[in-house]
């Protein structure tokens, strides 16, 4: 954000949360705390942290880098190293920040890892990048579950008694031997009831796009909504403070009737109303935001934000159901979603917050969002007569983002926005 924005107490409260996360891991040989990397989509953070341990994502770290123009030197290492470039850049980014000396975004060296723990959801290359991992860390002690794909569009009884048993059997013995701790259950029963009050604000947080004019960009500002969960807060009370902030300052927004805060500062007005899936680009993410708001264009949603965990559909982790909400959890991750289900998820939300149009942001080496984003377009144009559009980038790569390319489909984009308007008018 500019520093002719003034920075909201949540903003503050999010800083120093993750200052503090970043201290913690670089106080770690004097601390004696144990380290696991992890990723984002099906983590399960609540269980780390029941051990003590402090979590790391590497695709975090990888973005990170991307914000501060930092990826394009560490993909080079890693393609130095072998990869070719048609590997995921988060994998190219994060290794050859690894290579590097694994310097973190506060300037602190991250700890290797005492734990790879891999809560696979519906991204292949998460396997791949975890071989990666076992090379550069030999000796590491690794725990795989296993997360069955909702091929049918449903989590049955089998597929959750599946992951049950291999956390129960594999994961938390892992665990309590790199931790030196026992599974405690009343402990774990305290964060998940933390988890649950975070998920109920964050659905609150993001429902507030109904509004006209929206409080929030629900993506480009979304992201940093999500930050603290995606980055092992969810399940603490510092969280639930954060989000409770969040709630207030964006339901005085509401009250007063403002849009979004983007990094210029207050966007004046609201034209359109957009509906947006895939990720975003990191490496130009500010120019990036600037082409949307530059033409009055507001995100009311993302399934981006939803990589984490899909509150909006009513799941809650349940402190009653231990082993099982966790396992639910991460069956449910948006990426773990089939494509009739996306559709649907997607379809209700372009019309639940009357949105004008849809629009895809197509990564170049991320499968897990890529694939079939073609067919959720076409769906979703036939099914609801809506606009979409189509724009290509990559996550932290610069060297894919083309951004007269972007900006000359955007204006397109916008300008069969504004006939539909004038027509239905």
């Amino acid at each position: 954000m500019s520093d002719t924005v003034k920075k909201e107490k949540s903003m503050i409260l999010q800083k120093e949360m993750i200052g503090g996360l970043f201290k913690e891991l670089g106080n770690t040989k004097e601390s004696g705390k144990k380290v696991v990397y992890t990723f984002v989509p099906g983590n399960l953070s609540e269980l780390i942290r029941s051990f003590d341990m402090l979590p790391v994502y590497p695709e975090i770290n990888a973005l990170q880098s991307g914000m501060r123009k930092m990826s394009g030197d560490y993909i080079k290492e890693a393609e130095k190293w072998g990869h070719s470039e048609d590997v995921c850049t988060y994998v190219k980014c994060d290794i050859g920040m690894m290579l590097k000396g694994n310097i973190g975004p506060t300037g602190e060296k991250i700890p290797d890892p005492d734990l790879l723990l891999l809560s696979y959801t519906g991204c292949f290359t998460f396997l791949k990048w975890f071989e990666n991992l076992e090379h550069l860390y030999p000796g590491v002690p690794v725990a795989l579950i296993h997360t069955p794909y909702q091929e049918n569009g449903e989590i049955t009884a089998e597929m959750t008694d599946y992951m049950v048993k291999q956390l129960k059997n594999d994961v938390i013995p892992k665990m309590e031997k790199v931790s030196g701790q026992k599974f405690d259950p009343d402990k774990l029963k305290t964060i998940l009831q933390h988890s649950a009050d975070t998920e109920d604000l964050i659905a609150k947080i993001f429902d507030t796009t109904k509004n006209v004019p929206s409080p929030i960009d629900a993506y480009f500002a979304g992201v940093y909504y999500i930050g603290p969960i995606n980055i092992g807060f969810r399940g603490t009370p510092e969280a639930t403070e954060y989000y409770k902030e969040l709630y207030k300052e964006i339901l005085e927004r509401v009250r007063l009737g403002l849009g979004p805060v983007t990094p210029e500062g207050e966007m004046e007005e609201e034209k359109y109303r957009l509906v947006v899936e895939g990720p975003p680009n990191w490496t130009s993410f500010r120019e990036f935001w600037k082409l949307f708001y530059d033409m009055g264009a507001v995100i009311v949603s993302s399934s981006y934000t939803r990589v984490g965990g899909v509150y909006k559909n009513g799941f809650r982790h349940d402190p009653d159901r231990l082993l099982e909400s966790l396992s639910e959890y991460c069956m449910g991750c948006y990426t773990n979603l089939n494509l009739n289900q996306r559709v649907d998820l997607l379809g209700e939300e372009i019309q639940e917050y009357k949105a004008d149009g849809f629009l895809v942001n197509s990564i170049k080496s991320c499968n897990s969002f890529s694939a079939g984003q073609l067919l959720i377009m076409r769906t979703l144009e036939d099914k609801l007569e809506i606009p979409v559009g189509f724009i290509e980038s990559d996550l932290v790569d610069p060297r894919y983002f083309s951004y007269s390319n972007i900006k000359n489909r955007l204006e397109s984009f916008f300008q069969m926005l504004e006939q539909r308007k004038i027509m239905v008018d």
